[in-house]
């Protein structure tokens, strides 16, 4: 079953973006190059606790 994640941005701390993924086949933390609306930049977004 897929699972909603948040993640959030490295360099702010804002939580831009709501994701989901399948924890069984992918148990490591997510994380990606997005665009922060508030650092108006791409950074790297990591998956919240």
């Amino acid at each position: 079953m897929r699972e909603k994640i948040i993640v959030v941005c490295s360099e702010c701390g804002s939580r831009n973006y709501t994701l989901t993924k399948n924890k069984l086949l992918n148990p490591e933390r997510f994380s990606m190059m997005k665009f922060c609306k508030n650092c108006n930049k791409h950074t790297l977004h990591k998956e919240s606790k």
